[in-house]
């Protein structure tokens, strides 16, 4: 599926999870801003500046017409997940959190999803809930069920989990969170990249998701919020483009979303996301789910027939990502991965930000495989034959 140039010649990427590669409509978009277009936005009135402001708000309707926004107005530019989920915890949730409400996320979420929440909480007095996953990497959905009461203010759970590749059921854990009188922040930070995204048929409150993941660069991300949940929020970064009218002793703020664009925003990370996003949209992101579906289907089956190996997370491909997580008996998972790469199959290996997922797991770390539209079975067969040559090596 995949039209671009690979990016090591011979070389076996499956790190997709952690940044993607780019392709070259994505870098060519990025040198005509910076050839062509190259001024600041919202700011002058001369060609130049008008053109680079027109670039960026384009490129704000493509991100709103990807995850079906009701407006461009929904979509607040940032660095990345990080910086979203941060934002709304911060932000939203310094201003709505109080001691005795209760916070639910879930023990398969990324630090991102994580820290942030702990850090309200433990800022506010609020309590923080974990809802705990099955032997299958699934989530307990009884238990977050009961979990949810009338102090339940805030639900924040990842749409596809990093290492487990687990599909959370979103639309009926927003259901629920909504009748409870919570609201739903999702993090799509491994979803937007690999399936078709609806906030709205999803029922997110809010919804994060990074560039650099799906194709395009880095230091660029997306903060969908609700409008009436984006007018309950604060500023937390205050300057430049970001006021209305600033006098000695106090100052108002611009119109949503340029009151949280403070500064010079990433332009040019904005104009290639949206180049990747047009990318994306002309393979299809059905396509793509189908064709990552039918691929880890591949992989599970013949990482299954190797002794001693060990798959994390739900065993039909149908409930997951794109990523697969194992561990081989008695080798560690880095040294897994230095083995593996000699033989120039790139993995990850780590705790890849989940710490309290490993702790669950029971286990320090894993070797990661993620795949995307630029894989094929190929990969998995190269995959395959470097874990058993790693496997042979350790156990000489």
């Amino acid at each position: 599926m995949w039209q671009g140039a690979d990016a090591v010649p011979d070389a076996v990427y499956l790190d997709s999870a952690a940044t993607a590669q780019k392709p070259q409509a994505v870098i060519d978009a990025l040198v005509h801003y910076y050839t062509r277009q190259n001024a600041n936005v919202h700011r002058g009135v001369y060609t130049l500046a008008e053109q680079a402001t027109e670039a960026y708000e384009n490129a704000r309707q493509t991100v709103a017409d990807f995850i079906h926004a009701e407006d461009t107005a929904n979509i607040i530019f940032t660095r990345g997940t990080t910086e979203s989920l941060n934002w709304i915890a911060q932000s939203w949730g310094g201003t709505h959190i109080q001691a005795g409400d209760e916070i639910i996320i879930t023990i398969m979420e990324h630090h991102s999803n994580l820290v942030p929440w702990q850090q309200l909480a433990l800022r506010t007095g609020a309590k923080l809930r974990y809802v705990d996953i099955d032997d299958q990497g699934l989530l307990d959905m009884p238990a977050y069920r009961a979990m949810l009461s009338a102090r339940t203010k805030i639900v924040a759970v990842t749409q596809v989990s990093n290492v487990l590749g687990t599909i959370n059921p979103i639309q009926e854990i927003g259901q629920l969170a909504h009748a409870a009188g919570a609201i739903l922040v999702v993090d799509g930070a491994q979803s937007a990249p690999h399936m078709p995204v609806d906030v709205q048929a999803l029922g997110a409150d809010f919804f994060a998701f990074s560039g650099h993941k799906m194709l395009g660069p880095t230091g660029i991300g997306v903060l969908y919020g609700k409008m009436a949940l984006l007018e309950a929020m604060p500023p937390i970064e205050f300057g430049g483009e970001m006021i209305s009218k600033v006098e000695k002793f106090q100052t108002t703020w611009a119109d949503i979303p340029w009151r949280f664009e403070g500064g010079t925003p990433n332009i040019a990370g904005a104009i290639g996301l949206a180049a990747a996003i047009r990318y994306l949209q002309a393979i299809g992101l059905d396509k793509i789910r189908d064709h990552e579906r039918a691929l880890t289907a591949y992989a599970l089956d013949q990482l299954k027939a190797i002794p001693g190996l060990t798959i994390y997370g739900p065993q039909d491909a149908a409930q997951r990502g794109g990523v697969i997580a194992f561990t081989l008996n008695g080798v560690h998972p880095h040294d897994l991965a230095t083995v593996l790469d000699t033989q120039q199959v790139a993995v990850r290996a780590g705790h890849h930000c989940a710490q309290p997922l490993m702790q669950r797991l029971g286990v320090v770390a894993t070797a990661r495989a993620s795949f995307y539209l630029y894989n094929g079975q190929a990969d998995v067969d190269r995959l395959v034959a470097a874990v058993n040559e790693a496997k042979e090596f350790f156990q000489q």
